[in-house]
């Protein structure tokens, strides 16, 4: 019996990672992308992102870059872009840049936790996404000074990538448009 209370008080005390993580959250939700694996799917699906939306002075995989304080969420974004979105916001993150690749025709690479059961994941990625990239392996992102974690992510991730729509155009006999579509 005292093993049996032992066992239960120990079980309590201890926590997964997940757990930990999620408790987390609103204290630190901000992890940089490491530019190797990034590089390496920009070159699988032939994506080259102008800029990226969730990024901060010390993490950004591109040149270009709007930071937390700038809110990407206000921008209408008209270069294909690259975001790791902070994991409290993903759905929010993720209708954005939805709408910013259907609205603007703009192709976008997205790093996310891979949670396929829920709503966002429905919404706007099953079936909407060009590709979907279920990264092997849990990943060591990068602290808010550049250098990797300690541990690396308490979920699988996912690339998901949406490709900016090429335009076929028929035209008339004359050279006048008669029909577009996309593909």
């Amino acid at each position: 019996m005292l093993r049996q209370e032992t066992s239960l008080q120990e079980t309590s005390q201890m926590k997964s990672r997940s757990v930990q993580h999620l408790g987390s959250i609103n204290v630190q939700d901000e992890y940089g992308t490491p530019k190797e694996l990034f590089r390496n799917i920009c070159k699988k699906y032939d994506i080259w992102p102008q800029i990226d939306i969730c990024a901060s002075p010390t993490n950004h995989v591109l040149p270009n870059y709007i930071t937390k304080e700038q809110d990407c969420l206000n921008y209408f974004i008209t270069q294909d872009f690259f975001m790791n979105p902070p994991y409290s916001k993903v759905s929010e993150f993720m209708e954005f840049a939805y709408s910013q690749h259907k609205k603007n025709n703009v192709s976008c690479l997205i790093l996310t936790y891979s949670k396929t059961g829920t709503r966002w994941w429905h919404k706007y990625v099953q079936g909407m996404a060009d590709h979907v990239d279920f990264q092997k392996g849990r990943i060591s992102f990068l602290d808010e000074n550049g250098n990797p974690t300690k541990h690396c992510a308490p979920y699988d991730s996912a690339w998901i990538v949406f490709k900016k729509r090429k335009n076929r155009w028929q035209y008339d006999k004359r050279g006048n448009v008669i029909e577009c579509s996309s593909t």
